[in-house]
């Protein structure tokens, strides 16, 4: 097998050949590889430009906030000057490791509601309704708790809830209640909407990735290879997939597919890559002098995104995680992790949320939130002196849509990204909404013991106008991106893989991750990703029968 590069007569020699390459050790793509690979028929190279997961800030799930911070493990992308924003960049943190974003996340699991999946099929992505796709969320998961006869038993991804020994968690559950809200005793289950325990990918005391469920066990098999290196193209010819083009150890190689090419690169990366290799917007290709292959408008168009603002509190009682931040305790929680993967090192600590409606009139619960016993950032800055605690609250759909385009034809060179955060009027009443709501619970009786002043956006905060001046500083992303190679149609002009994941255009060639998603989930998006590797490796291996 050789390949012919496009203006030049020279032809190169693939140096590994495999059925099918994907390109991505995320969420989906560990869950390509593992399925591909099962019965031993076929040939499987996953390509991963990052590095190895082994290590204590990855596999302990109270370390969160560092492998999100640390370039070893992180794309480290912001984006673009948000104009409705005051012009700030926002972080947009994307897993550069075994694993991917898995492995860099906050480890909250959501199947999502019933309706997104509903909606996704009247969007043109015929059998992805939500009948569809919940075998294969019951096929990936094993649910440790959770609606029996709705949960999967026997799946990879183990799904653990914390202890919720700290009576904050009951606090904030009881308080919704008295606030009007209803109860679930599992959002994954048939019933979505209400307060209850949060569950996330912890098993036995470490983070759960998908490089755990998926990728690890598939290594030991034969016909499973790992490549390291960064994928510069896919290798086209006559408008069919045939390869990738990758740069490792300071060279130049090619990974050939014998049957299909699969992109599982991110929101970011995947749109990147299918760009550089002269898919997508024909205008913007000629300007990169990259060759096209395709014009397709939709390729790293549709960009969403949750947004979040912490509402914080002061603990009037010594029960936050705030006094544990310190070197000596640190240390202690290390230790004691590190000896018996148990203690304060061993949770998340998003142990307690809520899917909620916003106001009577929405359809179905537009509003998710995280309660947390401490007062600090997500990426671990900025804590408050002494106790406190704090709830992530935000809309779960916005009208606002933006785009990932490239800097230049260089494979190296990070994309321009423009989420165009909060362009619609209706984002600024949903956030006001979502503000108020969460006074409102944290007011209740339940929170009386504890309650003390709240920190942000702070008892000034009370008109429209200044509860916005506080959101245009404060928002910040849910690190959610999704929907820059948007699932639909095939004949739909805006569409860029139709309903099996097929990159219309061109033969070989799919992209199964979380930018197909043609509109964003209720909710964090890793359960869903891992649903849509699975979904496609069961429609690919149908496809080669």
């Amino acid at each position: 097998m050789t390949f012919a590069f496009p203006g030049s007569r020279l032809r190169a020699k693939p140096n590994v050949v495999a059925d099918f390459v994907i390109v991505g050790a995320g969420s989906a793509g560990c869950a390509l590889a593992a399925r591909l690979s099962e019965d031993g028929r076929y040939r499987v190279a996953i390509i991963e430009h990052g590095g190895s997961d082994i290590g204590p800030l990855i596999a302990m799930p109270a370390a969160l906030s560092y492998p999100l911070n640390m370039r070893r493990y992180d794309w480290g992308y912001r984006t673009e000057p948000e104009p409705n924003l005051n012009g700030r960049t926002i972080s947009c943190p994307r897993g550069k490791v075994i694993g991917g974003s898995s492995s860099i996340n906050g480890m909250v699991y959501v199947r999502g509601h019933a309706r997104d999946f509903d909606a996704w099929e009247t969007l043109g992505a015929k059998g992805w309704s939500a009948r569809d796709v919940a075998p294969y969320f019951d096929q990936l998961e094993t649910a440790h708790g959770g609606e029996r006869g709705v949960r999967g038993t026997s799946g990879p991804v183990h799904v653990t809830r914390g202890s919720m020994t700290n009576p904050l968690f009951k606090a904030f559950i009881d308080a919704g209640i008295e606030a009007g809200f209803p109860a679930t005793p599992d959002y994954n289950g048939s019933d979505q909407e209400g307060f209850g325990p949060l569950e996330r990918t912890v098993w036995q005391g470490r983070r759960w990735s998908a490089a755990d469920a998926y990728l690890k066990p598939a290594l030991k098999r034969e016909n499973v290879q790992l490549i390291r290196g960064l994928a510069r193209r896919v290798v086209i010819e006559g408008r069919r997939a045939t390869g990738v083009e990758i740069a490792r150890g300071g060279k130049v190689e090619i990974i050939a597919a014998r049957r299909e090419v699969i992109i599982a690169a991110s929101a970011i990366n995947s749109p990147k890559l299918l760009l550089l290799s002269g898919i997508g917007p024909a205008d913007d290709l000629k300007a990169h002098g990259i060759e096209v292959v395709t014009d397709r408008q939709g390729v790293g168009a549709n960009l969403q995104d949750h947004l979040e603002v912490y509402i914080q509190y002061v603990c009037r009682l010594p029960l936050s995680l705030n006094d544990k931040l310190g070197l000596f305790s640190k240390a202690r929680i290390g230790l004691e992790w590190l000896l018996r993967r148990t203690g304060d090192g061993a949770s998340n600590h998003f142990e307690a949320g809520a899917f909620v409606r916003s106001c009577p009139l929405a359809a179905y619960p537009n509003v998710q939130l995280h309660f947390l016993p401490a007062a600090i950032r997500y990426d671990g800055y900025a804590p408050i002196k002494g106790h406190g605690f704090q709830v992530h609250a935000g809309p779960m759909r916005s009208l606002s849509r933006g785009t990932v385009r490239l800097k230049s034809a260089n494979a190296a060179e990070a994309p321009a990204i423009r989420f165009n955060y909060m362009a619609h009027d209706q984002d600024w009443i949903d956030f006001r909404n979502v503000v108020r709501l969460v006074r409102r619970v944290v007011g209740q009786p339940a929170f009386e013991p504890y309650r003390g002043r709240e920190i942000s956006p702070g008892a000034s905060s009370q008109s429209d106008a200044e509860i916005d001046a506080f959101l245009r500083d404060h928002i910040e992303s849910a690190y959610h991106p999704c929907g820059t190679c948007r699932m639909g149609a095939a004949d739909d002009a805006s569409s860029v893989v139709d309903p099996d994941c097929r990159v219309v255009g061109v033969g070989g060639l799919r992209v199964a991750d979380s930018s197909i998603f043609p509109q964003i989930t209720y909710g964090n998006l890793n359960a869903p990703s891992m649903m849509v590797g699975e979904k496609a490796a069961d429609i690919i291996l149908r496809a080669h029968r």
